[in-house]
C-alpha cells in the first residue's frame, strides 16, 4: 500500500498483521485524496481503515486541524480518537475530542495546544467551529463514521452546517455497515466523484453470528424467560438491547432485584455516567449491559459473544448495528431475539432484507455460545 515507516509501526503495535477486505479496499484510494463512500460488515475494521488512509495524508503538522471526523455518539467518537491515536503513535499525530455532555472549556483547551485531528459529535464540533476555536481553515480530510445516521433526520441539518464551514475542496469519506439508497443520493450534493464500495444487504449478515429467536406468547413472559435464560448459560459478556430508556431502566432494576448484576447505559444519562459504565464493561467488571440504540453503533467491547433483542428493532438497519456488537473482527458471537406473536412479520422482514435464517433457539445454545 506504500504506508509510511512510522504509520507501519503503528498499525502492527496495534496488533494488526494483515488488511481485512475493507482495508484492502479502501485505505489506498483514501490516502490518495479520492473522495470515499465505503460500506462494511461490523466489525470488519472500518475505525482502522479510515484511521490509517487519514494518516497516511496528514501533512506536517503545523499546529492548525488538517482533518475532522464525527460520529453519531460520544463513546463511539471516544473510541475512534484511541484507535486514531494508537495507530498514529509513532508520527506524534496530536488529536482532540470534542464531544458533547463535556466541559467546554476543556474541549477549547485541547485546541489552543495546537491538534492535526478533531475527532467528536457535529453539534459540539459545530459549536467551536461557529465560535471560531476550531479552525477548518486548513481541514483538507473530512470522514462521517455511520454515515446513514449521520445523514438522517436526527442529525441532517448540524452536518449540513458543518459542510458549509469547510473548504469547498474538501475530501469527503462516509463510512457505515448500511447505506440506505436515500443517503446515497444525498451524499452527490457535496461529494466529487467518489470511490463506491458497497456491500448487497442480503451479503451483509454477519459471518460468524449464529442467529436464533425465542417465541414468547406474551410481552409478560420476557423477564422470565429472560432471567431463566442467564441461569443456563455462561457467557464472558452480552450486550441486551431494549428500545426504549424507559425498558433499559425497568429490566435493569427487576433484573438486579433477582440478584442479576447488571449495567444500564441510555442517551439521558450524563456523559460521566456513561464513561463510567463504558470502563466497567470494558474492563470486565461489568459483565452484563442493557442498553438503548445508543450503542448500538461501532462501539467496540472484545469479550461480547452474545447479543440479546429483548425488544426486536424498529428498523432493519439497526439489527444489523446491534447483532454486530458480537463477533467482532472475525470471532464467533451468537444473536437471541425475543418474539412475540407482534414481533412475527418484523423477524421476517429481517429475514428477507439480509437473505438470511434466523432459527428457533435449541437445547443446546449454551455450547453453541462457548463455541464447544
Amino acid at each position: 500500500m506504500g504506508l509510511q515507516e512510522l504509520l507501519l509501526r503503528g498499525i502492527y503495535a496495534y496488533g494488526f498483521e494483515r488488511p481485512s477486505m475493507i482495508q484492502q479496499r479502501a485505505i489506498v484510494p483514501l490516502s490518495r485524496g479520492r473522495d470515499i463512500i465505503a460500506q462494511a460488515q461490523s466489525g470488519s475494521g472500518k475505525t482502522a481503515t479510515f484511521s490509517i488512509g487519514m494518516l497516511q495524508k496528514l501533512h506536517a503538522p503545523d499546529g492548525r486541524p488538517q482533518a475532522l471526523i464525527v460520529a453519531p455518539t460520544r463513546e463511539l467518537a471516544s473510541q475512534i480518537k484511541d484507535v486514531f491515536a494508537s495507530l498514529g503513535d509513532y508520527m506524534g499525530i496530536r488529536t482532540a475530542t470534542v464531544i458533547g455532555g463535556t466541559d467546554m472549556r476543556e474541549s477549547m483547551r485541547a485546541l489552543d495546544a495546537g491538534v492535526d485531528v478533531a475527532i467528536g459529535t457535529p453539534g459540539r464540533m459545530h459549536d467551536l467551529i461557529s465560535k471560531r476555536k476550531l479552525r477548518v481553515d486548513a481541514v483538507h480530510m473530512f470522514c462521517v463514521d455511520e454515515a446513514d445516521e449521520m445523514l438522517s433526520q436526527g442529525f441532517s441539518e448540524q452536518m449540513y452546517e458543518l459542510f458549509r464551514f469547510l473548504p469547498c475542496d474538501v475530501q469527503v469519506a462516509l463510512f457505515s455497515a448500511t447505506l440506505p439508497p436515500a443517503v446515497l443520493e444525498l451524499s452527490q450534493q457535496f461529494m466529487r466523484d467518489p470511490v463506491r464500495i458497497l456491500v448487497k444487504a442480503d451479503q451483509l449478515t454477519l459471518q460468524g453470528i449464529r442467529q436464533f429467536y425465542i417465541a414468547i406468547d406474551d410481552e409478560r413472559y420476557k423477564l422470565d424467560t429472560l432471567c431463566d435464560l442467564y441461569t443456563t448459560i455462561s457467557v464472558a459478556q452480552s450486550i441486551i438491547f431494549c428500545n426504549t430508556r424507559r425498558c433499559v431502566e425497568w429490566l435493569g432494576e427487576e433484573m438486579e432485584r433477582r440478584d442479576f448484576t447488571v449495567s444500564v447505559i441510555h442517551s439521558d444519562m450524563s456523559q460521566r455516567e456513561r464513561d463510567l459504565v463504558m470502563r466497567a464493561v470494558r474492563g470486565g467488571s461489568s459483565r452484563v449491559l442493557i442498553a438503548t440504540n445508543v450503542l448500538a453503533r461501532g462501539v467496540d467491547v472484545q469479550q461480547v459473544s452474545l447479543v440479546l433483542n429483548y425488544d426486536l428493532p424498529h428498523d432493519t438497519e439497526s439489527y444489523i448495528h446491534r447483532i454486530g456488537r458480537s463477533g467482532r473482527f472475525g470471532r464467533k458471537g451468537t444473536a437471541i431475539n425475543f418474539m412475540t406473536r407482534r414481533d412475527q412479520w418484523t423477524l421476517q422482514n429481517i429475514e428477507r432484507h439480509y437473505d438470511t435464517q434466523i432459527e428457533e433457539m435449541p437445547v443446546d445454545i449454551n455450547e453453541i455460545i462457548q463455541g464447544v
